[in-house]
This record gives C-alpha cells, sequence and structure tokens, in this order.
C-alpha cells in the first residue's frame, strides 16, 4: 500500500481556485432562508394540526349529539396534540431533512409521527385515570382528521421547497469540489438538480507517493500549498467537500481526506469516471460488509403485502361495482358480431412469466403471438361497440379478474404483446425492467398519455422512461394518485382508439 503526501505545485505555491459553477458564496442569507422556510413549514402544520384536531371534535359531537363540546377542555387537548407533533417532528429532525428525502419518505414520516402521537396521548390519559372525559370515537375521529392535515401540509410544502430549491431561491447544502476544472463542471450540474449548490472548486494538490512509509504508519503531513487549502475553505462556510479523483489519485485520496477533516463539513470521494454510477447507488450493509448497491428489488415483502392487500380488495369491491356491465358488454358483444365475448391474450408478466390477459372482446380477429398487430387509429379491425369500449376503458375490466387471482395489480406497466416486447427489447436496454413488478390495469405511462401507438421507437422509450420512474419511485401513494389520475386526467384518454 502507498503512502501518499502533498507537494506544492511548481507553477504556484497556491491552488488554482476555478470560477464560482451555479452558485453564490454567501451563506448566511441562503442558510437563514431556509431556516425561515422550515420554521414557517412547522408552524403550518401546527395551526392546522390543532384546528384538524378540534374540528374534528366539534364536528363529531355536534352529528352525533347534536351539541358542541366542551370547548375549553378539547382546545386545551388540540393543543397537547399539535405541541407532541411539533416535537416528534422537530426530534425525529423531519423537517430539516426535507430536502434529502423523497416526498413518500417525509410523508410517511409524518404519518408515523401522528400515530406515535395519539398513541402517547391515549396511554397518557389511560394512566392517569382521566379516559372518562373523551370520547373514544371523539380521539379516533381526530386521529384521522389529523393525518389528513399533516399529509396535506408536507405535499404542499415539500412541493413549494423542492420548487425554491431547483429555481435556486434556497440551497439545500453548498459544496466545495476539488477537481480537474471539467469534472467539476460536470458534477456541478448533475448536483444543481437537487438543490445543491457549488459555491467554489479547486484544484487538487499535487500529489507524490511515498513508497518508504510503510502501510498504516504515520499519516502525510499537510504542506503549505494543503494549509492554504483549508484556510480559504473555511471561510466559505460549506456544506461538504467532494473530492473528484482519477484512477491514479486513489491512494492519495485518504490523505487529503485527511487534512481537511480539521473543517466542520462532510467529506466525500468520487471516483470522476464513475460519476453516474455513484448518481445512482447506494451503499448498504450486506452482511459484515459494505457494498455499493445499484440497483434494489423495487418493493419489499412488506410493501408487497400493502400493495397486494389493496389489490384483491379493490378488486373485489371493482367486480362488485361493475357486474351489471358483465352482463351489458357480452350481450353487446354477442348482438354486433361473431366470436367469444373474452379475449385471451399471452403477455409478459411479473419476472418475465407468461400470463394469460383477459379483454373484451374489441376486435374482429383475435391475433395474438407473431400475428399480433397494434391497433391504429381508425382500425378497421375494430367494431363500432369496440371503439366505444377501449375510449372508456370498459374493454379492461375482465383484468380486475387477473388482478384477483395475482397475475396483475391494479397498477404497474401496462403489458404489451409478446412479440412487442421481443422486438423492443432488442433496441432498448433497460426494456425488461419493466417486468420487475406485476404489470398493470393503468400506469404512470398512460396517465402521463403515453398509451396507444408506438409506431416509433421514440415513443417506446417515453413510454419505458415513464414505467422505471413508476418502479424506481413506488410508494402506495403514487398508486392512489395514479387511480384518481386514470378516472380524472384527460391524458390517461389520449390515444385511446
Amino acid at each position: 500500500m502507498n503512502h501518499a503526501s502533498f507537494t506544492s505545485s511548481p507553477a504556484s505555491s497556491k491552488l488554482a481556485t476555478h470560477s464560482v459553477v451555479g452558485g453564490r458564496t454567501i451563506a448566511g442569507t441562503d442558510k437563514s432562508r431556509l431556516a425561515a422556510l422550515l420554521a414557517l413549514a412547522a408552524g403550518t402544520e401546527f395551526l392546522l394540526v390543532t384546528v384538524a384536531a378540534y374540528a374534528a371534535a366539534a364536528l363529531y359531537h355536534q352529528l352525533t349529539f347534536l351539541e358542541s363540546p366542551d370547548a375549553a377542555k378539547y382546545i386545551q387537548e388540540s393543543i397537547l396534540i399539535s405541541v407532541l407533533q411539533l416535537l416528534v417532528s422537530i426530534g425525529f429532525r423531519q423537517y430539516s431533512r426535507i430536502q434529502t428525502q423523497p416526498r413518500h419518505v417525509f410523508l410517511w414520516s409524518g404519518a408515523s409521527s401522528v400515530f406515535f402521537v395519539f398513541s402517547f396521548f391515549i396511554s397518557t390519559i389511560f394512566v392517569l385515570k382521566v379516559s372518562e372525559g373523551y370520547s373514544r370515537a371523539t380521539v379516533i375521529a381526530q386521529a384521522v382528521t389529523v393525518l389528513i392535515a399533516v399529509f396535506c401540509t408536507r405535499t404542499i410544502w415539500f412541493s413549494l421547497l423542492q420548487h425554491a430549491s431547483t429555481s435556486g431561491l434556497i440551497d439545500a447544502r453548498r459544496v466545495i469540489l476539488m477537481g480537474d476544472p471539467h469534472h467539476c463542471s460536470r458534477f456541478s450540474a448533475q448536483a444543481i438538480a437537487t438543490g445543491i449548490r457549488t459555491i467554489r472548486s479547486f484544484d487538487l494538490p499535487t500529489f507524490r507517493v511515498d513508497r518508504s512509509i510503510n502501510p498504516g504508519r504515520g499519516a502525510a503531513q499537510p504542506l503549505p500549498d494543503v494549509r492554504q487549502l483549508v484556510a480559504d475553505c473555511r471561510p466559505l462556510r460549506a456544506d461538504d467537500i467532494v473530492i473528484l479523483i482519477s484512477e491514479t489519485d486513489v491512494p492519495a485520496a485518504l490523505a487529503l481526506a485527511s487534512a481537511l477533516s480539521e473543517l466542520p463539513v462532510d467529506i466525500h470521494v468520487v471516483p470522476v469516471g464513475a460519476i453516474d454510477l455513484m448518481a445512482m447507488s447506494r451503499i448498504t450493509q450486506f452482511g459484515n460488509m459494505l457494498t455499493m448497491r445499484i440497483f434494489q428489488s423495487p418493493l419489499t415483502p412488506i410493501n408487497r403485502a400493502i400493495k397486494r392487500a389493496f389489490d384483491v380488495v379493490a378488486s373485489i369491491v371493482g367486480l362488485v361495482v361493475v357486474s351489471p356491465l358483465f352482463i351489458i358488454v357480452p350481450i353487446a358483444i354477442k348482438l354486433e358480431s361473431r366470436g367469444p365475448v373474452l379475449f385471451h391474450q399471452t403477455r409478459h408478466g411479473f419476472n418475465n412469466e407468461p400470463i394469460r390477459v383477459l379483454k373484451f372482446r374489441s376486435m374482429t380477429v383475435m391475433e395474438e403471438g407473431d400475428n399480433f398487430r397494434p391497433v391504429t387509429r381508425h382500425d378497421p379491425r375494430v367494431t363500432r361497440l369496440g371503439r366505444f369500449i377501449r375510449r372508456t376503458n370498459i374493454d379492461e375490466l375482465p383484468q380486475l379478474l387477473n388482478v384477483l387471482v395475482g397475475d396483475m395489480s391494479l397498477v404497474g406497466p401496462r403489458p404489451h404483446a409478446t412479440s412487442q416486447n421481443e422486438a423492443f427489447a432488442e433496441l432498448i436496454s433497460s426494456f425488461s425492467r419493466r417486468h420487475n413488478v406485476k404489470p398493470g390495469i393503468t400506469g404512470w405511462a398512460q396517465v402521463n398519455g403515453y398509451r396507444g401507438e408506438t409506431d416509433t421507437l421514440e415513443k417506446m422509450q417515453r413510454r419505458v422512461e415513464h414505467d422505471l420512474y413508476y418502479i424506481d419511485n413506488w410508494s402506495f401513494l403514487l398508486d392512489l394518485k395514479i387511480i384518481v389520475m386514470t378516472f380524472f386526467s384527460r391524458k390517461a384518454h389520449w390515444n385511446a382508439y
């Protein structure tokens, strides 16, 4: 193992400084602005939780007992619940981490805090033997209403703060880059999309590898240029320093990081040839080792159980609600044209395994396999009734049975014909990742207008991009959002023919 030390550049005793890339050099304004916005967000949640808790109690008593509740008691209780919610949020740094975590994590942290608050509140009034003064139904109504208030507040503030970060109004984190100017510029451009601002960038010190020192003995002594580097970084008040190194710089990276460790910042080392790889990876615990995980299974066992439970319940409810259509539509199909009522088509499901997908027949033909041809606008194969049920998605209703038996999910990438999959899998490298989750009756691509014909490679690429976004960002709330958009978004019905 080689021991690295620094030596001054012969051209100059002072390290070269690159121009500031997309950032500002004054930290106080940004930090105070971000702190003010986070305080305002927490204060908004505190106020709305108080109002929601008291409103739930007042409404419940008015509807059930036709009288108003004890105002003094329930106002005090509502304020107590709000204070507990605020303390939990601050204690677990939920708002301070809003810039560095995805939306669904921020929302679920709010849900967990509401659960903790009401569990603590109920336990406290039970232990203090004052629970007789509170209606159990009122407390349940308050918990539900407070949860909704927290979800709404956090959704709005998350969007506002993300917009403020991406537009440059606030900085989530301020970073100093060290490395080649080209690499620094590229890294800065990628980081700025998440609100991470580059406030200064420096050339790396010149490295000298000392092979005479035994591995693990001593430490590199910082030379004048490195001391100057530390002195130049100190007044910038950065949150992070990122060292961009090439393969030949690896032995000296630890020594440079050690010299910079006297600064109160997080220090990162990124191989310049793996910036894209690092951007999509996570350091995880694997047994007693640490690994760099590039991709992960889209759904954890718990998430799969939640999604499956929702699919079963929703598909049963759906089948009951639309049961009259299972009588009317088959009769109409039989009256218009000859042939079976249901169309069975083999498509790829989870893990590329073949499944048989059900649809109400909307065409005069029953094409499958290599004979399959996608439907086009004004396709003569589509019957008059078929155009109506395809435009309204009624032809997809039998797939509720596929959901019930577990071949499909309500929400997921739409299943393609096997011949389409085989053709596009050769052209789009990540195409088969669509099958890492169960296919769905509706999906993120469809509600964003990417359904219908895929007569060009670009159209299919856009569809795949949306499907992969869904897989990589799955949450139960995203599923609910897609279901709502399926019914109410105009884009969900584009290219439906």
